[in-house]
């Protein structure tokens, strides 16, 4: 499969923009985040698990404050983005390839009383429409592997980072050793022949003038969190033919997930928090 950087990105809008991922997404999740959460048990909640990495990320930002910009790049339903400005009072631009995520996006911006903090933008975080300099703190959660280019997906985040500004996100990555061919299943399903690895951000980063300041690697918490998505989705069934989530897509799901969770067991997937800092 040749990696094509437009097409990606045309997949992955698509992809979320479908009524069946749009609903299954809203409904198993909880409608806030659709990232992979922090689990204290494996019968936590998932809504309370995936705000527990907002929590732990944002602690990391010790100078966030009313004054601060942010940007949430590949933000999803938006519920960092409120979070982020609901405890800090900052200023958060929420851009996301998805129009229909960014609908929900919206309206729970004014539900909560928010849309005077949270901007949402339809975008694509290959091209931010950002000058230099426009940030204190870029932020993404588990998007970055939809990208074919994630190269440039790292230097368009480092740009509009003002200096000494932070970048802190997460992703789904293959392992630095990682061979291609046990990969495969996950490649077909996110439509793209590669993922990045903790050795490729690290070595972009500092191509980019960015400091890593840490990477808190916690894979098992990837395990976790597709497990418990899976068991999810079983109980939630009804609900989800409910919401014209179809049979079809929940299977083709059920499997994916599973090939998430076996590539974790087996060490060819990494997962964490990475946190660098513009020089």
């Amino acid at each position: 499969m040749t990696q094509d950087p437009a097409r990606s990105v045309d997949a992955a809008r698509e992809y979320y923009n479908s009524a069946d991922a749009d609903n299954f997404y809203h409904t198993v999740w909880g409608g806030e985040d659709i990232h992979i959460g922090l689990y204290q048990s494996e019968t936590e909640p998932i809504f309370d698990a995936s705000r527990r990495t907002v929590e732990y990320m944002a602690a990391k930002l010790k100078s966030l404050g009313k004054d601060s910009k942010v940007i949430d790049v590949g933000a999803g339903f938006g519920g960092a983005a409120r979070y982020l400005a609901k405890t800090f009072g900052c200023e958060v631009v929420a851009l996301n390839l998805s129009e229909a995520e960014n609908e929900r996006d919206r309206q729970k911006n004014k539900e909560q009383g928010l849309d005077h903090l949270v901007t949402v933008v339809d975008g694509n975080f290959e091209d931010l429409p950002y000058e230099d300099g426009s940030f204190d703190v870029v932020w993404c959660q588990d998007s970055f592997l939809h990208s074919g280019n994630r190269g440039r997906v790292v230097e368009e985040a480092a740009r509009v980072l003002k200096s000494g500004g932070e970048f802190v996100f997460t992703d789904p990555m293959q392992a630095d050793d990682a061979p291609a061919e046990k990969l495969q299943p996950i490649y077909d399903r996110i439509h793209l022949d590669s993922m990045g690895s903790p050795g490729f951000y690290r070595q972009k980063a500092a191509e980019c003038g960015l400091e890593e300041l840490e990477f808190d690697e916690m894979t098992h918490q990837l395990i976790n969190h597709y497990s418990r998505v899976r068991d999810e989705m079983h109980k939630k069934r009804d609900a989800l033919r409910a919401n014209d989530v179809s049979d079809e897509y929940v299977e083709r799901m059920d499997k994916g997930l599973g090939h998430w969770v076996d590539g974790g067991k087996n060490g060819y997937l990494v997962w964490g928090v990475f946190h660098f800092r513009k020089k």
